[in-house]
């Protein structure tokens, strides 16, 4: 199985490596090729240094060859079409690429062929796995996450995907005889949100200012495969922060969301050993309008190595419900904690709890990273820490009257104070709520003014100190670890199952290919325990922060 898989990728990859040469790519130090086990395709660097590549330069794709908004938009087949869905408002960006993706990959004959052979057909995201892969992950935020995401899309599927994507195959009888279903929707999504990059494109490339500054293109590129070059478009361009890896600094960039074939086939890795860059003009790679890959450190690289890119500090949940991979004892994990909204529309004073979270800016829901232990009372750094001043210094106004002295354990509460403020707010008595409406009743008089968030913030805490919302916490965590522990055990369990499942022969695991949907189940459920595992440690860790906090605070109480 594992030879016929191999050949299976062979029988794919050579036409893809043409078909890059053909269109103007540039494979200077590496090579695509398959990273056996099932695992894809990934990028390499070649057994000896190609010329030109002294500088770390590896490979050279032209924008021209991106998938973007604005390819789809110039189209000759379902470009027109898809701008008049875009300026009807029934689409946008994002969704334009997915349609494209999924009209190319019915359509006979699709220049993009050779490279959509490449993509995988299934996926180990959340959003894939069976009713029996999902229920690992009950009792966690993904496990909700994911079925809400799938309804939602399911949605938007019946309701407009699945009619634009036949109007716009609808001159293609071959294509268009086969129904489009709900699997060709969830690829070409999962597609996109695995494998598209936020790409500075200069401005000059996105809006030409006309023909005769537009740059010269070779013969044998895309553009003169019937694909038409770039023109000015109306599209909604994205204008934010690099990419994590992009190093391009250019202020006249327009960010747009896009696939670039080949540099897409990078995996990523925390110790990534290359960046992307945007070359405008050429001056680094010889071909203006182009993006290519750069070695980090290319005297550390080895021959035949795999060359990674970082995805972004991301966490085990984001991993698994975006790429469908955890990593295990992820050091960029998090826990999600919220009061859910239902549960304060019924407790005590609800409107009044409402009303001045509103003013505050109150958050509901708190992302507690993993590293926020390292400070906290059973972390890593112990003593007096440096910045303990800069920590209390927040506080040095909350002491309304005097009355209330700022607690001594102040400089180690890992908890963000802008949700310890909410629950402040959530946990306050009807007593505290007079005493809170006095203190800024006064405020009010003697200024003639209404208080502001920081003074709401200053009076509840003046008035109620942590131990309310220190409870709420502390309970908050035992319900999500009951929640947790319901449907799949304690911590320990998870502990053991991997046990097993490290115990077995990797071969077992991980041979195959792609479709073996057998062994693709097996590294689907092993990534729900590492997962959920991470969950109940950080819950329990967190869970015994909050329990000290709470039991200091009540012997600090006035």
């Amino acid at each position: 199985m594992a030879a016929a898989a191999a050949a299976a990728d062979e029988a794919k990859l050579e036409p893809f490596l043409q078909w890059l040469q053909a269109n103007g790519a540039d494979l200077r130090g590496c090579t695509i090729r398959s990273c056996g086990g099932g695992k894809g395709f990934g990028v390499f660097s070649t057994a000896a240094p190609e010329p030109g590549a002294t500088d770390g330069l590896v490979l050279v794709v032209p924008l021209d060859l991106a998938i973007t908004p604005m390819r789809v938009l110039q189209d000759p087949l379902v470009g027109p079409r898809c701008r008049k869905l875009l300026e009807e408002g029934r689409v946008d960006d994002r969704l334009l690429v997915m349609l494209f993706l999924m009209a190319e990959r019915r359509r006979p004959g699709s220049l993009w062929k050779p490279y959509l052979d490449m993509l995988p057909s299934i996926f180990g995201s959340s959003l894939w796995f069976s009713k029996e892969e999902l229920a690992e992950l009950e009792g966690t935020t993904l496990y909700r996450a994911t079925v809400i995401q799938r309804k939602s899309l399911q949605s938007s599927f019946d309701e407009k995907v699945k009619g634009i994507v036949e109007e716009l195959l609808h001159d293609d009888e071959s294509a268009s005889s086969t129904e489009v279903l709900f699997e060709d929707f969830l690829w070409a999504n999962s597609i996109f949100w695995t494998r598209a990059l936020n790409i500075p494109l200069p401005h000059s490339y996105v809006f030409p200012g006309s023909c005769g500054d537009q740059q010269t293109r070779t013969n044998n590129d895309v553009c003169d495969s019937s694909l038409p070059g770039h023109q000015e478009t109306d599209i909604t361009a994205k204008d934010t922060s690099a990419d994590e890896n992009s190093k391009s600094s250019n202020t006249e960039s327009i960010w747009v969301e896009g696939l670039i074939p080949g540099i897409d086939f990078c995996n990523h890795n925390v110790k990534a050993l290359a960046t992307w860059e945007v070359d405008s003009v050429g001056n680094a790679t010889g071909v203006p309008a182009s993006m290519y890959l750069m070695l980090a450190d290319k005297s550390s690289v080895e021959a035949g190595a795999e060359i990674y890119i970082n995805y972004g500090n991301k966490g085990n949940e984001e991993l698994l419900y975006l790429y469908g991979f955890v990593v295990d004892n992820n050091p960029d994990d998090y826990l999600m904690v919220h009061y859910p909204v239902e549960a304060l529309r019924q407790i005590q004073s609800a409107d009044i709890k409402m009303r001045l979270l509103e003013i505050q800016k109150g958050e509901l829901r708190c992302l507690l990273p993993r590293s926020l232990l390292d400070n906290g009372f059973f972390g890593i750094r112990s003593g007096e820490d440096k910045d303990d001043k800069e920590n209390i210094s927040p506080f040095s106004s909350y002491s309304w009257s005097g009355q209330r002295k700022v607690p001594s354990y102040l400089h180690k509460i890992v908890f963000p104070q802008e949700f310890l403020s909410t629950l402040r707010t959530i946990a306050m008595q009807e007593h505290e709520i007079d005493r809170v409406a006095s203190l800024l009743g006064e405020v009010g008089s003697s200024e003639d003014r209404e208080p502001s968030d920081a003074e709401i913030q200053s009076a509840i805490w003046e008035v109620c100190g942590d131990q309310g919302a220190l409870g709420l916490l502390v309970d908050l965590l035992r319900v999500k670890m009951a929640e947790l522990e319901e449907g799949t055990g304690p911590e320990a369990s998870d502990s053991q199952l991997l046990e097993q499942f490290y115990s077995l022969d990797s071969e077992d695991c991980t041979s195959g290919s792609d479709e073996n949907n057998k062994d693709k189940s097996k590294l689907n459920i092993r990534s729900c325990i590492i997962y959920r595992r991470g969950q109940k440690q950080l819950t329990r860790l967190f869970l015994r922060e909050a329990e000290y906090l709470l039991e200091l605070s009540g012997k600090e109480q006035t």
